[in-house]
């Protein structure tokens, strides 16, 4: 019985620090994604459908802005039937679908680390095997 509980424990040490290794590689990965493309048609759709009322479409209205030079900036538009601005949101948006990426990210690199663990732990033990003959 401790044989399998000290089985457990360090297969379970072994994932999360394989899950820490894969994330901090895939979620920089994913937030910058997310940043990318929070104002693609598909990103609008998904997000407005959270953000925006019922009967309302969502829209991403581009302008320009001048701060310390010239920059676009979007804002998302929720549109009744007959094209009147019924909520906007100049920020909300990108955030969600930046936290939809990064939560993605987070699911995948869970399975990696889930695929990988095994081979890791093998790889873990060999090293301490050698260490400890030395």
């Amino acid at each position: 019985m401790k044989e399998a509980t000290t089985g457990t424990v360090s297969g379970c040490l072994v994932w999360i620090i394989t899950f820490g290794i894969i994330s901090m590689c895939i979620l920089p990965v994913s937030t910058a994604v997310g940043g990318v493309t929070s104002v693609t048609d598909f990103a609008v759709e998904q997000t407005g459908a959270i953000i925006c009322p019922d009967n309302s479409t969502p829209k991403i209205r581009s302008f320009a802005t001048y701060g310390s030079g010239p920059s676009t900036t979007s804002v998302l538009e929720c549109m009744d039937e007959s094209g009147n601005v019924v909520k906007e949101d100049p920020v909300s948006f990108a955030f969600l679908w930046i936290g939809i990426l990064a939560i993605i990210g987070l699911l995948i690199g869970a399975g990696l680390a889930f695929a990988l663990a095994a081979p890791a732990g093998v790889l873990i033990g060999r090293f301490i095997n050698r260490m400890s003959k030395t």
